[in-house]
């Protein structure tokens, strides 16, 4: 009886369960739909006043269940921060099995620097680095030794760094352009792997007999010589070259301090680059500086199909920069990146300050700036391959600078301003335009325009390597080649090779090995690419589609691949200029002159 009548009512409310279940189902749905709609316009309304709230010390971190932006963060701070407790030995050889390591050459970027342009607050930002045995052991060691060559912290030897500064003048202080006592420390651990990796097999230690005349205090009247021997280390086996900055020839100077002894350390030449290129005796190239405006456009025409982000771009310009463009004029991505860089990298705050909004802006970008038109310019302010001397350091010691009104001027027409909005860069704005940057990045890298350049720009440090790997498999005493140069150094031969990377951009204190063997079974010999500790040698042009070997690497455990080196030198000599539809350096570099004339 119970059961027939539970069923009665079951068949009798049918319906009403039906309505109940239809009716929690429509407002589950009518609920997602409004905070999916919501999440939207907030994505879109990038420029709107409620998303900039005031943080006085929140720095550049991601809210608490905010996945996907975590992982953004960390990749950001990975890539393009080099924390000094992350450079760590990778692929690098030096103990191949069956092989006998001949020489190696290594190109670096310079460590952590202050941002190019004059940023707002910047004195706020501590770029200091501490806790670290062995930075504190080479800032004792500079400070406590005076020699012929070093003395109160500058290099006293003759040549083109006579007086240069072993130190940044502020141990805190993001100087403008100049490096920071993290990239010091940068540099120290990137000399720690390329000692681990290479200084036993290149014999960097090995002491050897120097014969010298000295003069017998036996008798001095007659003036008498004799011949004494001791035992020295050989400095001759080492080449140094740096481009006339205090970052480059600093980061060199604290790389060979964890490389070489201490002596030998101190018995080194430093020679000079005149060009971020390091194009030697092959410099002036037209073509190379038209391609260079092709590549420019290109690029602004990306950031021209993409007017949120120029928007973002403009308000993080106006809010960052003491000396952003002028209305009307797009400023540069990758200076704001630059910028943005000083204070993510240093776990600083985003920026903040008050700015005063134009009316009549409403319709255009926030803050004064309109939006990017197709004249805009997105040429890389970093990229001039020209040499001068850095800013003098002690002028910035006192304050980075003299100091600079950071709010707008007054308008002699009152009616036309809001009142001051206070605002702050928000990590979304952050996010996106790092993500575009890169985007626009890889386009560039992988450019034809980019690889044209690269081998018209790259082409004297390439005949440089390839002379210096000749003299190594030679027999003669040059061991090690150091370049410290900068992102442009490297991009540029990295597009000339054709080199595939992961990421656009060179990080600080990156570096990219030329390791040259020799075969122990016969007269072969090879070479590798290794950049910032992965072997890329298999992704060369004259390298790829089984042209290379794949050998084991001994106790390291793993393999490796080995090119043959005559590959590369016929790409130097008779290959290099194919794809520029010319046979020598000086008609690819006069190749679109030419064509003008024609017409």
């Amino acid at each position: 009886m119970i059961l027939k009548e539970i069923a009665r009512f079951s068949l009798q409310h049918r319906t009403l369960y039906c309505y109940l279940i239809l009716s929690i189902w429509i407002f589950l749905l009518i609920a997602g739909m409004y905070k999916y709609i919501g999440s939207i316009e907030n994505g879109n309304n990038l420029l709107n006043p409620k998303g900039f709230g005031y943080r006085k010390s929140e720095a550049f971190l991601v809210e608490d269940g905010d996945v996907v932006g975590s992982i953004r963060d960390k990749d950001i701070k990975q890539t393009d921060c080099t924390h000094p407790f992350t450079i760590v030995p990778g692929e690098e050889g030096g103990a191949l099995e069956g092989w006998t390591l001949q020489g190696v050459l290594l190109l670096i970027r310079h460590g952590d620097r202050g941002p190019m342009a004059h940023v707002r607050g910047i004195n706020e930002v501590d770029c200091g680095y501490e806790n670290d045995p062995t930075l504190s052991r080479y800032i004792n060691f500079l400070q406590n030794t005076t020699t012929a060559s070093t003395s109160g912290g500058h290099w006293m030897k003759t040549g083109p760094f006579h007086g240069f500064p072993m130190l940044p003048a502020a141990s805190k202080l993001c100087l403008l352009a100049q490096l920071t006592h993290k990239g010091v420390a940068q540099m120290l651990h990137v000399g720690e792997v390329v000692r681990q990796a290479y200084a036993n097999a290149l014999g960097l230690y090995t002491r050897t007999p120097m014969t010298t005349q000295r003069t017998s205090p036996f008798n001095g009247s007659d003036g008498a010589s004799i011949p004494t021997s001791t035992i020295q280390y050989a400095v001759d086996d080492v080449v140094v070259y740096s481009t006339r900055y205090r970052r480059t020839f600093q980061s060199a100077m604290a790389l060979l301090f964890s490389v070489l002894p201490p002596e030998k350390w101190l018995a080194i030449q430093i020679q000079e680059s005149h060009s971020l290129s390091y194009c030697f005796s092959d410099c002036a190239c037209p073509q190379a500086e038209k391609l260079k405006k092709q590549l420019a456009n290109e690029m602004n025409g990306y950031l021209v199909k993409h007017p949120a982000i120029g928007a973002i771009v403009q308000w993080i310009g106006a809010a960052l920069l003491q000396n952003p463009q002028v209305a009307g004029q797009q400023i540069n991505p990758l200076e704001i990146r630059d910028a943005l860089l000083a204070h993510i990298c240093h776990a600083a705050p985003l920026p903040c300050r008050k700015i005063r909004t134009s009316v009549n802006a409403v319709n255009g970008y926030r803050y004064g700036s309109k939006a990017a038109s197709s004249s805009s310019s997105t040429q890389d302010p970093l990229g001039f391959d020209v040499i001068n001397i850095d800013l003098d350091e002690s002028a910035l010691a006192g304050g980075a600078g003299p100091i600079i009104n950071t709010e707008q001027p007054d308008d002699s027409d009152a009616t036309e301003q809001e009142p001051e909005i206070e605002g702050c860069v928000e990590k979304s704005h952050v996010l996106a335009l790092m993500s575009y940057i890169h985007w626009a990045g890889m386009k560039e890298l992988y450019s034809p325009l980019m690889r044209q350049q690269g081998l018209l720009r790259s082409y004297g440090l390439m005949r440089n390597i390839v002379a210096y790997m000749l003299r190594m498999i030679s027999g003669d005493r040059v061991k090690f080649v150091l370049y410290s140069g900068h992102d442009k150094t490297l991009e540029y031969l990295i597009a000339s090779l054709g080199v595939q990377l992961e990421s656009p951009f060179i990080p600080y204190a990156s570096r990219m090995a030329f390791e040259v063997y020799k075969s122990d079974k016969d007269t072969q010999y090879y070479f590798r690419l290794v950049y910032n500790g992965r072997d890329v040698t298999n992704t060369i042009d004259v390298c790829e589609c089984g042209k290379s070997l794949n050998v084991p690497r001994g106790i390291r455990g793993g393999r490796g691949h080995l090119c043959p080196i005559e590959n590369i030198i016929r790409f130097i000599h008779d290959d290099y200029f194919l794809s520029l539809n010319a046979t020598n350096y000086k008609d690819a570099c006069l190749a679109q002159a030419k064509q003008e004339g024609y017409f």
